[in-house]
């Protein structure tokens, strides 16, 4: 539905009861869900009625009169059922998912992207990371705009943070990023309640917030009071007041509020004397002299939206309300009401003060004035275009992405041709939408030729001063906004969460961006959280971890990598693939960035099919720096599938099979020397390269859960690999990584398994020695033939 947005503001009345309304929905949704809704066990629901009632206030001047269509705003976690009334009242939210809060497929405990039914910008919930996502959507914002594709208004990227997610050093090392990027267009609005789950935040942290935000070139709008005490502080003792305020400790103002009336009269008498105290509070009742003491800031209409509007720079800004945790409801105050709910009694006290019918809590206009609250919400600006999801065209995938490469060569070196290759291709529809990004890394990962090819951005120009003096250098380092690659510190949280915000561009602004990021793989893991929040919004992206394992090995243990195949099959939402040869490489890549456009809407072709695959995902590809001989071949269609789909025989088993060799990634020479030493004695041994355990085992978790669905003629790819290997063979499995990452295939069809595998950092040395010291060269494979599976080959005996 198309809105036509109001030519002013709406009436501070209006709003109020907006305010109210909203205010009244959240705590109701908590409530229903926790007392009222049937439960199989006596679990607490939660909800944070206390939290949510923090940033009310807020949340209505901004959704309800502030933001536009094109501003995408990051909600704070806890502030979920705030969000969900709105979306109520604007229409975009049913009342059965309001009623369904916290429960499976209602509205979701923290706003998500791919599992909330109304329009979520920016998934939150692992506090910190929904923040710093609004920087780099900011920033991919800028990208988008440097590049001519930015088809729409630009808008704010907003953050709704509690002053307790300032606690997370991931926002202060997105302020860094931010400061190098020339951060523009983002607000963050911190609600300052001084409350965190467990604590009273410590004394005057608003002031350290203002100093970072300012050092890092951010403006700072400090809202402190409401109209109510500004207007006090101009009369007689109002200086006095000010000053009490200012000094008053944390714990002690939200014990006061808790406290209520009488507390605030005799606490000022005692602290300002009664002729003082009396000057102030003499006209004021209880219900007065409360509303006045917590009239602050972030609880007052006029100060917020006036703020709000007049700051009108595209400078980062940074907005500190102070506020009251639970304001507005018998939890006001009190240290332990983070995770505090109404009872009963408290709640239907709270529904009378709003003027609510027992019967009508969940009717979007009882207890305000229905045509005027109708009137507004139609004219909303913020959803004056209806639905903020957009949808961007998809773009093809040439046959073939490079040339075959021969002689010796790594999965590493292998990248950087193949993106090399794309780029070659100036107007090429894929190489123009290609942005790379990495974390100080990227010479090191094989980025430079595609980066010497098609430039960093910059959304100012920066030549490449040693070019320019003449200094002799492989790397061209100049930028601007026709740049395809985006240099950034060392820090993996906002290396993935701008990936994040890169792989979300088809849907925040309607612009279809392939992100592709390269970080060393071990560091992979420090990155954990921001990467899973990527996934869960469904971003699209393709990550390079490389190099990889203890095949690093002069590294030493610091830079080898053990567990980060286990990541990528535990993932959801990721691919993650390990080739050991470049044109298994190419393929995968060629599929990847098809992978990437697919609908998340999609559905399976046939009712067999795999649905990961119909839907389409991000893509993890785990590569080495070790060389290794390139075969000589052409992939046959099927071929090119199987290596897709996780692994195809090197060396398809015999009839009379007594081994099965199953390897994956760089330990391919050893595999492959063994099996041949193996072969002069052993009957019809088999020869398994695995390009991606992740997708063999999804596949064969899939296919189960068909066959128990009733589809009984679903079979896996693995099974199909492993069906022709009798029960009685034995399989070996090796890979550069945890054992665990290939043991599980024995389980397919039942055979003997032994994985042989890296169990603990490496150390420095050559190939050979480290290989051998873990147990994954030639000689651990033929012992392992021996011992484990209990086969005594004639050239391996005694």
């Amino acid at each position: 539905m198309t809105r036509t947005p109001p030519t002013s503001p709406a009436p501070l009345d209006t709003m109020a009861q907006l305010e109210r309304k909203i205010l009244w929905l959240s705590a109701w949704m908590i409530h229903n869900a926790n007392h009222l809704r049937a439960k199989s066990d006596d679990l607490k629901v939660g909800g944070h009625q206390a939290s949510c009632a923090s940033i009310t206030t807020i949340m209505t001047a901004l959704y309800m009169d502030i933001l536009r269509p094109q501003d995408r705003v990051a909600v704070k976690p806890h502030a979920s059922p705030v969000f969900h009334a709105i979306q109520y009242l604007l229409g975009q939210q049913s009342l059965e998912a309001l009623k369904d809060f916290r429960a499976f497929g209602g509205a979701q405990s923290y706003p998500s992207r791919t599992k909330d039914a109304d329009d979520v910008d920016f998934s939150t919930g692992s506090v910190g990371l929904g923040v710093a996502m609004t920087a780099f959507a900011s920033l991919t914002q800028d990208y988008l705009k440097g590049h001519g594709w930015l088809n729409r208004p630009e808008g704010r990227m907003v953050a709704l943070a509690g002053d307790a997610e300032f606690d997370e050093g991931n926002i202060f090392e997105a302020l860094q990023e931010g400061y190098r990027h020339d951060l523009r267009n983002t607000w963050w609005v911190i609600d300052y309640n001084r409350q965190s789950l467990d604590a009273v935040v410590h004394e005057q942290m608003h002031g350290r917030y203002a100093e970072v935000f300012r050092s890092f070139g951010w403006d700072v709008k400090t809202i402190k009071y409401g109209r109510l005490l500004e207007e006090a502080f101009e009369r007689p003792g109002g200086g006095a007041l000010r000053e009490w305020i200012d000094t008053c400790a944390n714990p002690l103002y939200s014990a006061l509020t808790y406290r209520g009336a009488p507390a605030w009269r005799d606490r000022l008498e005692a602290d300002l004397g009664n002729n003082l105290a009396g000057a102030i509070l003499a006209d004021l009742d209880d219900a007065g002299i409360e509303r006045l003491m917590t009239n602050l800031g972030g609880h007052d209409l006029s100060a917020l939206r006036s703020t709000f509007r007049d700051t009108t720079s595209d400078r980062p800004t940074a907005f500190i309300a102070y506020t009251i945790k639970g304001f507005g409801t018998p939890l006001a105050g009190h240290k332990d009401n983070h995770g505090g709910l109404m009872t009963p009694e408290q709640m239907d006290r709270f529904r009378q003060d709003m003027g609510v019918r027992e019967g009508h809590e969940w009717d979007p206009f009882e207890g305000v004035d229905a045509d005027a609250l109708r009137a507004h919400l139609d004219a909303v600006p913020f959803a004056a275009e209806g639905r903020r999801r957009y949808r961007a065209a998809t773009l093809p995938v040439p046959e073939a992405l490079a040339q075959p490469v021969r002689g010796r060569s790594s999965t590493q070196l292998a990248f950087g041709k193949i993106l090399d290759d794309i780029g070659r291709d100036r107007e090429g529809a894929l190489a123009s939408r290609i942005v790379t990004t990495s974390p100080d890394v990227t010479v090191s990962t094989g980025l430079g030729p595609w980066v010497n090819r098609r430039g960093r951005f910059s959304v100012d120009a920066q030549a490449d001063v040693f070019r320019d003096e003449k200094v002799p250098s492989m790397q061209k380092w100049a930028a601007g906004t026709s740049g395809q690659h985006l240099e950034l510190g060392i820090a993996e949280n906002n290396f993935f969460t701008m990936l994040a915000a890169l792989g979300l561009s088809h849907s925040v602004f309607g612009e279809r961006l392939l992100p592709v990021g390269t970080l060393y793989d071990p560091f992979v893991a420090r990155g954990l959280d921001a990467l899973n929040y990527a996934c869960y919004q469904d971003a699209r992206f393709m990550v390079v971890g490389t190099p990889s394992g203890i095949s690093l090995a002069p590294e030493g243990g610091a830079h080898q990598s053990i567990n980060s195949p286990l990541i990528g099959m535990a993932q959801d939402g990721l691919a993650s693939f390990e080739p050991a040869f470049a044109d298994e490489l190419e393929a995968i890549m060629r599929w990847s960035f098809d992978y990437l456009q697919r609908d998340a809407d999609a559905l399976p072709e046939k009712p067999d099919a795999w649905d990961r695959d119909a839907k389409g995902g991000s893509v993890y590809l785990r590569l080495s720096t070790r060389t290794l001989e390139q075969p000589a071949r052409s992939f046959t269609p099927e071929e090119e599938r199987a290596v897709i789909d996780g692994g195809y025989w090197m060396r398809p088993p015999g009839p009379n099979c007594e081994l099965v060799v199953a390897y994956s990634g760089a330990v391919a020479e050893e595999a492959m020397t063994a099996v041949g030493l193996l072969s002069e004695s052993l009957r019809d041994i088999g020869l398994l390269a695995v390009t991606s355990p992740d997708r063999l085992s999804a596949g064969w978790h899939a296919a189960a859960r068909a066959r128990e669905d009733g589809q009984l003629h679903v079979t896996s790819h693995v099974e199909r690999l492993l069906q022709a290997v009798p029960r009685h063979a034995g399989i070996i499995t090796v890979c550069d990584a945890y054992p665990a990452t290939l043991e599980w295939l024995g389980s397919v069809n039942g055979n003997r398994t032994r994985a042989l595998g890296v169990e603990s950092f490496g150390q420095s040395g050559s190939v050979e020695d480290l290989y051998a010291a873990y147990g994954i060269d030639a000689q651990a494979i033929m012992r392992a033939a021996r011992i484990s599976v209990g086969l005594v080959p004639r050239a391996i005996r005694g």
